[in-house]
C-alpha cells in the first residue's frame, strides 16, 4: 500500500510539472519581452486603491491611510458629530456597537435560501 501511494504521489507530481510547463510556455508565447531604454516614453498604468485621511488628534495612534474598500461613502442628515467617548474599539481598532431597537425586519429570497434582514438604529 505504502509503494503504491509513493507511486501515485511521483504521478501526480510529474502531472503537475507538466502541467507548470505546458502553463508557462504559453505565457512565454503570448508575452512580448520589454526593451526600454534611457530617455523613452512609457505609460505608467495605476488606480487609487488607497487613500490618506485627515483623522481629529484623539485618533493619532491609527494609521491615517486605508485601501477603498474599508471606505464607505456617509451620506449625512444634518450635522452628525460623535464625540470620541462614545465610540467603543476592540483590540483590533474594530468598532462595537450595540443596537437601541429594531426598526424594521424582512427577508431576502435567493433561489435556494433566505437571508434575514434587520434593520436597527
Amino acid at each position: 500500500m505504502i509503494r503504491e501511494t509513493t507511486k501515485k504521489i511521483i504521478q501526480i507530481k510529474n502531472h503537475l510539472l507538466t502541467a507548470r510547463s505546458c502553463q508557462k510556455s504559453y505565457a512565454d508565447r503570448r508575452t512580448k519581452p520589454l526593451e526600454i531604454e534611457v530617455g523613452d516614453m512609457l505609460l505608467l498604468k495605476s488606480r487609487l486603491v488607497a487613500y490618506t485621511l485627515e483623522l481629529p488628534e484623539e485618533l493619532k495612534g491609527i494609521h491615517s491611510t486605508f485601501h477603498v474598500s474599508n471606505l464607505k461613502k456617509c451620506l449625512p442628515e444634518g450635522d452628525i458629530v460623535v464625540s470620541m467617548e462614545e465610540i467603543q474599539l476592540d483590540d483590533k481598532l474594530h468598532m462595537t456597537e450595540e443596537p437601541v431597537e429594531i426598526v424594521d425586519r424582512e427577508v431576502k429570497r435567493l433561489k435556494q435560501s433566505r437571508i434575514p434582514i434587520v434593520k436597527v438604529r
